[in-house]
C-alpha cells in the first residue's frame, strides 16, 4: 500500500474500466467531513494572503476540489499524490469540468509528491491546513508502515504554521491512533502540540474519526 507502482496500477485499471471519469473515495465523501474542514478556513494571518491547504495523498478524491470550491476565504489547495496517473486524471477532470470556486481568488494545483518528502515542495511554517483522508492508514497497514507514517507526521509538523492544523480522517480506533499520535508528536519535540479526536460518523457499519493535531495549543 505504500508503493508508487501499486497506486499507478490501481488508478490505471480503475480509469480503464469506464470511459467517464468518476471520483473515487475510499470512505467519507466531502459532505461527511466538510464541517471539520471549513471552520478551520475562516481566518487568515495576513489580509492579502491565500490560505495554504494540502490534500495529502489525494488520489482521485473530490476532497481537494471541494475545499477549493466551497471555501469562502481565498485558498490555494495543493492536491498531492505519489501516483502521476492519479495526478493526471485529476488535472484533466478539473480542466474539463471548469470548477468555479466560491472565492474567485482561490487556486488549485495537482502535483506528484511523496508525502514523506513534503519539505521538497513546502517551506517550514508555510501551510495552514493539511488534510489526510486515509493516507496514514495506508502507510500504517503496510510492511514498513510505522516508520513511514512517523516520517510523514514529522514532515507535516515541519511545514505547518504554528496556527495550522493536521486533520487525519480514519477508521482506526482512538485507543490506538491517539496513543500513536501523542507518542510520535512528543518524539518530534513540538512545543505545546495538541492531539484530539472527534467522531465523524458511521458508514456501512464502520465508525470513522477525525484526529486533529495542532502545533500551537
Amino acid at each position: 500500500m505504500d508503493k508508487k507502482s501499486t497506486w499507478d496500477r490501481f488508478y490505471t485499471e480503475a480509469s480503464s474500466r469506464t470511459p467517464a471519469f468518476k471520483n473515487f473515495e475510499w470512505f467519507c465523501g466531502f459532505s461527511s467531513v466538510r464541517d471539520f474542514i471549513l471552520p478551520l478556513l475562516q481566518t487568515r494571518s495576513h489580509p492579502d494572503a491565500l490560505l495554504q491547504v494540502l490534500d495529502m495523498g489525494c488520489g482521485t478524491s473530490a476532497l481537494g476540489p471541494s475545499i477549493y470550491r466551497e471555501s469562502a476565504l481565498p485558498v490555494r489547495v495543493t492536491c498531492a499524490d505519489i501516483s502521476p496517473v492519479a495526478v493526471r486524471l485529476m488535472q484533466e477532470h478539473v480542466r474539463v469540468e471548469a470548477f468555479r470556486p466560491d472565492n474567485p481568488s482561490s487556486q488549485i494545483d495537482f502535483v506528484e509528491l511523496d508525502c514523506t518528502q513534503l519539505d521538497k515542495r513546502f517551506g517550514s511554517n508555510s501551510l495552514d491546513l493539511i488534510v489526510d483522508k486515509g493516507t496514514t492508514d495506508a502507510l500504517l497497514r503496510s510492511k514498513e508502515g510505522v516508520g513511514k507514517a512517523t516520517l510523514v507526521l514529522k514532515q507535516c509538523l515541519r511545514v505547518l504554521r504554528s496556527s495550522g492544523s493536521l486533520l487525519q480522517f480514519s477508521d482506526e480506533d482512538p485507543d490506538v491512533r491517539l496513543l500513536w499520535l501523542e507518542t510520535a508528536v512528543q518524539e518530534q519535540g513540538v512545543p505545546a502540540a495538541g492531539v484530539g479526536v472527534q467522531e465523524v460518523g458511521v458508514l456501512k457499519g464502520v465508525c470513522y474519526y477525525c484526529y486533529q493535531v495542532t502545533p500551537n495549543m
